[in-house]
Protein backbone atom coordinates (compact mmCIF):
# COMPACT_ATOMS: atom_id res chain seq x y z
CA UNK A 1 0.00 0.00 0.00
CA UNK A 2 1.20 3.29 -1.04
CA UNK A 3 0.61 6.86 -2.06
CA UNK A 4 0.14 7.17 -6.40
CA UNK A 5 2.16 10.61 -5.78
CA UNK A 6 3.34 12.38 -3.02
CA UNK A 7 0.11 14.28 -1.97
CA UNK A 8 -2.21 11.92 -3.57
CA UNK A 9 -4.20 8.63 -2.23
CA UNK A 10 -3.27 5.42 -1.46
CA UNK A 11 -2.91 2.68 -3.96
CA UNK A 12 -4.36 -0.78 -2.67
CA UNK A 13 -3.51 -3.51 -3.88
CA UNK A 14 -6.49 -6.11 -4.37
CA UNK A 15 -4.39 -9.60 -4.51
CA UNK A 16 -2.67 -8.07 -1.02
CA UNK A 17 -3.66 -10.45 1.54
CA UNK A 18 -3.01 -7.22 4.28
CA UNK A 19 -6.63 -5.54 4.25
CA UNK A 20 -5.01 -2.94 6.48
CA UNK A 21 -6.31 1.03 5.00
CA UNK A 22 -4.40 4.30 5.14
CA UNK A 23 -4.63 6.47 8.87
CA UNK A 24 -7.84 8.03 8.05
CA UNK A 25 -6.08 11.29 8.92
CA UNK A 26 -4.08 11.28 5.67
CA UNK A 27 -7.13 12.03 3.45
CA UNK A 28 -6.95 14.57 1.19
CA UNK A 29 -8.67 17.72 1.47
CA UNK A 30 -9.58 18.17 -1.77
CA UNK A 31 -11.66 16.43 -2.97
CA UNK A 32 -12.70 16.04 0.83
CA UNK A 33 -11.87 12.47 2.09
CA UNK A 34 -10.62 10.37 -0.43
CA UNK A 35 -8.30 8.40 0.98
CA UNK A 36 -7.23 5.54 -1.56
CA UNK A 37 -8.42 3.59 -4.66
CA UNK A 38 -8.18 0.21 -5.49
CA UNK A 39 -8.77 -3.29 -3.76
CA UNK A 40 -11.87 -4.83 -3.53
CA UNK A 41 -15.15 -5.33 -2.20
CA UNK A 42 -14.86 -8.37 -0.28
CA UNK A 43 -17.31 -8.56 2.84
CA UNK A 44 -13.98 -8.62 5.00
CA UNK A 45 -12.65 -5.62 3.47
CA UNK A 46 -15.96 -3.48 3.85
CA UNK A 47 -16.48 -4.46 7.21
CA UNK A 48 -13.01 -3.15 8.00
CA UNK A 49 -13.41 0.09 6.41
CA UNK A 50 -16.60 0.85 7.75
CA UNK A 51 -14.99 0.33 11.12
CA UNK A 52 -11.96 2.29 10.73
CA UNK A 53 -14.39 5.51 9.27
CA UNK A 54 -14.46 4.78 5.80
CA UNK A 55 -16.86 3.98 2.68
CA UNK A 56 -16.45 3.08 -0.97
CA UNK A 57 -18.13 5.42 -4.10
CA UNK A 58 -17.23 5.17 -7.24
CA UNK A 59 -18.77 5.29 -10.27
CA UNK A 60 -18.69 2.63 -13.59
CA UNK A 61 -15.71 2.32 -15.23
CA UNK A 62 -13.46 3.42 -12.00
CA UNK A 63 -11.62 1.66 -9.39
CA UNK A 64 -12.98 1.39 -6.01
CA UNK A 65 -12.66 4.91 -4.22
CA UNK A 66 -12.89 4.80 -0.73
CA UNK A 67 -13.66 7.81 1.32
CA UNK A 68 -13.30 9.41 5.10
CA UNK A 69 -14.80 12.90 5.02
CA UNK A 70 -13.97 15.70 7.68
CA UNK A 71 -16.04 16.78 9.38
CA UNK A 72 -18.92 13.64 9.40
CA UNK A 73 -22.68 13.96 8.98
CA UNK A 74 -24.18 11.67 11.26
CA UNK A 75 -27.80 11.75 13.21
CA UNK A 76 -28.29 11.12 16.49
CA UNK A 77 -31.27 9.52 17.39
CA UNK A 78 -32.70 11.37 19.53
CA UNK A 79 -32.29 14.47 17.86
CA UNK A 80 -34.46 13.49 15.07
CA UNK A 81 -36.63 16.25 13.63
CA UNK A 82 -40.20 15.39 12.08
CA UNK A 83 -41.80 17.78 10.61
CA UNK A 84 -45.37 18.53 11.24
CA UNK A 85 -46.19 17.27 7.51
CA UNK A 86 -44.19 14.33 7.85
CA UNK A 87 -45.80 13.44 11.30
CA UNK A 88 -49.27 14.36 9.87
CA UNK A 89 -48.10 11.60 7.23
CA UNK A 90 -47.02 9.31 9.77
CA UNK A 91 -50.12 9.41 12.08
CA UNK A 92 -52.52 9.07 8.85
CA UNK A 93 -50.86 5.35 8.41
CA UNK A 94 -50.81 5.40 4.75
CA UNK A 95 -47.64 3.38 4.92
CA UNK A 96 -46.78 -0.10 6.12
CA UNK A 97 -43.11 0.19 7.53
CA UNK A 98 -40.87 -4.17 7.47
CA UNK A 99 -36.95 -3.74 8.00
CA UNK A 100 -35.29 -6.66 6.11
CA UNK A 101 -38.38 -7.73 4.24
CA UNK A 102 -37.00 -6.81 0.65
CA UNK A 103 -33.24 -6.26 0.59
CA UNK A 104 -32.52 -7.12 -3.33
CA UNK A 105 -35.84 -4.85 -4.29
CA UNK A 106 -34.78 -2.17 -1.77
CA UNK A 107 -31.15 -1.81 -3.11
CA UNK A 108 -32.28 -2.36 -6.95
CA UNK A 109 -34.77 0.46 -6.47
CA UNK A 110 -31.70 2.68 -4.71
CA UNK A 111 -29.57 1.70 -7.82
CA UNK A 112 -32.35 3.20 -10.49
CA UNK A 113 -31.20 6.11 -12.52
CA UNK A 114 -33.12 8.94 -11.62
CA UNK A 115 -34.40 11.95 -13.01
CA UNK A 116 -31.56 13.88 -14.47
CA UNK A 117 -28.55 11.71 -13.64
CA UNK A 118 -26.35 9.92 -16.32
CA UNK A 119 -26.10 6.87 -14.25
CA UNK A 120 -25.56 5.47 -10.79
CA UNK A 121 -23.13 4.66 -8.39
CA UNK A 122 -24.68 1.77 -7.03
CA UNK A 123 -22.83 -0.82 -9.63
CA UNK A 124 -23.68 -4.42 -10.10
CA UNK A 125 -20.57 -4.99 -8.07
CA UNK A 126 -21.74 -3.14 -5.30
CA UNK A 127 -25.02 -4.59 -5.15
CA UNK A 128 -23.59 -7.82 -5.21
CA UNK A 129 -21.45 -6.52 -2.40
CA UNK A 130 -23.81 -5.52 -0.07
CA UNK A 131 -26.21 -8.20 -0.39
CA UNK A 132 -23.84 -10.78 0.81
CA UNK A 133 -23.23 -8.90 3.67
CA UNK A 134 -26.98 -8.93 4.05
CA UNK A 135 -26.99 -12.71 4.11
CA UNK A 136 -24.03 -12.60 6.67
CA UNK A 137 -26.26 -10.44 8.76
CA UNK A 138 -24.76 -7.02 8.82
CA UNK A 139 -26.39 -5.52 5.61
CA UNK A 140 -30.29 -3.98 6.49
CA UNK A 141 -33.40 -2.53 4.70
CA UNK A 142 -36.53 -0.69 5.90
CA UNK A 143 -39.27 -0.76 3.48
CA UNK A 144 -42.71 1.12 2.79
CA UNK A 145 -45.75 -0.02 1.21
CA UNK A 146 -48.93 0.82 -0.26
CA UNK A 147 -50.23 -2.89 0.23
CA UNK A 148 -48.02 -5.21 -1.31
CA UNK A 149 -46.17 -2.23 -3.23
CA UNK A 150 -42.58 -0.99 -2.02
CA UNK A 151 -42.89 2.78 -2.62
CA UNK A 152 -39.60 3.58 -0.52
CA UNK A 153 -37.34 2.52 1.53
CA UNK A 154 -33.21 2.62 2.78
CA UNK A 155 -30.31 0.32 3.45
CA UNK A 156 -27.09 0.08 5.42
CA UNK A 157 -24.66 -1.45 7.20
CA UNK A 158 -24.73 -2.07 11.13
CA UNK A 159 -21.85 -3.29 12.52
CA UNK A 160 -21.69 -2.95 16.70
CA UNK A 161 -24.08 -0.70 17.47
CA UNK A 162 -23.42 1.64 14.79
CA UNK A 163 -25.61 2.14 11.37
CA UNK A 164 -23.97 3.13 8.56
CA UNK A 165 -26.87 4.45 6.04
CA UNK A 166 -25.64 3.96 2.31
CA UNK A 167 -29.39 5.16 0.33
CA UNK A 168 -32.49 5.61 0.02
CA UNK A 169 -35.37 5.92 -2.73
CA UNK A 170 -38.87 6.84 -2.90
CA UNK A 171 -41.81 6.52 -5.23
CA UNK A 172 -44.38 8.06 -3.58
CA UNK A 173 -43.74 11.30 -1.38
CA UNK A 174 -42.47 10.57 1.88
CA UNK A 175 -42.10 6.85 1.87
CA UNK A 176 -38.46 7.00 1.99
CA UNK A 177 -38.94 9.67 5.45
CA UNK A 178 -41.61 7.35 6.88
CA UNK A 179 -38.86 4.60 6.40
CA UNK A 180 -36.46 6.36 7.95
CA UNK A 181 -37.99 7.36 11.03
CA UNK A 182 -39.12 4.16 12.10
CA UNK A 183 -35.89 2.66 11.61
CA UNK A 184 -33.98 5.56 13.47
CA UNK A 185 -36.64 5.13 16.60
CA UNK A 186 -35.60 1.28 16.01
CA UNK A 187 -32.25 2.10 16.02
CA UNK A 188 -32.97 4.13 19.05
CA UNK A 189 -34.37 1.83 21.37
CA UNK A 190 -31.89 -0.49 20.47
CA UNK A 191 -29.36 2.10 22.00
CA UNK A 192 -27.72 2.94 18.78
CA UNK A 193 -25.57 5.94 20.08
CA UNK A 194 -25.49 7.84 16.00
CA UNK A 195 -26.44 6.86 12.52
CA UNK A 196 -23.49 7.43 10.16
CA UNK A 197 -24.63 9.90 7.09
CA UNK A 198 -21.64 9.76 5.16
CA UNK A 199 -21.52 13.20 3.53
CA UNK A 200 -23.37 16.67 4.37
CA UNK A 201 -26.94 17.08 2.19
CA UNK A 202 -29.54 19.60 3.17
CA UNK A 203 -32.59 16.81 3.12
CA UNK A 204 -30.61 14.71 6.10
CA UNK A 205 -29.90 18.12 7.58
CA UNK A 206 -33.64 18.63 7.41
CA UNK A 207 -33.86 15.55 9.85
CA UNK A 208 -31.63 16.82 12.35
CA UNK A 209 -27.70 15.07 10.75
CA UNK A 210 -25.13 17.18 11.67
CA UNK A 211 -21.66 17.21 11.56
CA UNK A 212 -18.97 16.25 13.66
CA UNK A 213 -15.18 16.15 13.89
CA UNK A 214 -13.84 13.15 11.63
CA UNK A 215 -11.98 12.38 14.83
CA UNK A 216 -14.48 12.60 17.45
CA UNK A 217 -16.91 10.27 15.02
CA UNK A 218 -13.38 6.96 14.68
CA UNK A 219 -13.72 7.24 18.30
CA UNK A 220 -17.34 6.95 18.20
CA UNK A 221 -16.47 3.54 16.12
CA UNK A 222 -14.16 2.13 17.81
CA UNK A 223 -16.18 2.03 21.45
CA UNK A 224 -19.86 1.20 19.58
CA UNK A 225 -18.76 -1.06 16.69
CA UNK A 226 -17.30 -3.54 19.38
CA UNK A 227 -20.53 -3.73 21.36
CA UNK A 228 -22.97 -6.62 20.97
CA UNK A 229 -24.65 -6.52 17.53
CA UNK A 230 -28.53 -6.87 17.16
CA UNK A 231 -28.82 -9.65 15.34
CA UNK A 232 -31.42 -10.56 12.36
CA UNK A 233 -33.23 -10.24 10.42
CA UNK A 234 -34.72 -7.07 12.32
CA UNK A 235 -38.29 -6.64 12.90
CA UNK A 236 -40.14 -2.88 14.27
CA UNK A 237 -40.37 -3.25 17.57
CA UNK A 238 -40.43 0.32 18.58
CA UNK A 239 -43.53 2.53 18.73
CA UNK A 240 -43.03 5.87 16.09
CA UNK A 241 -44.20 8.12 18.89
CA UNK A 242 -45.22 10.84 16.64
Amino acid sequence: MQRLNDSGPFWIDAQDPDLRFPDVALALRDPDGLLALGGDLSSERLLLAYRSGIFPWYGPGQPVLWWSPDPRLVLFPEALRVSRSLARTLRGGSFRVTLDTAFSAVIEQCAARRKGQAGTWITAEMRHAYQQLHRAGYAHSAESWQGDTLVGGLYGVAIGRIFFGESMFTRVSDASKVAFVHLVRQLQAWDFPLIDCQVHTRHLQSLGAVDIPRAEFVQQLAVHCARAPVTGPWHIEAPVGI
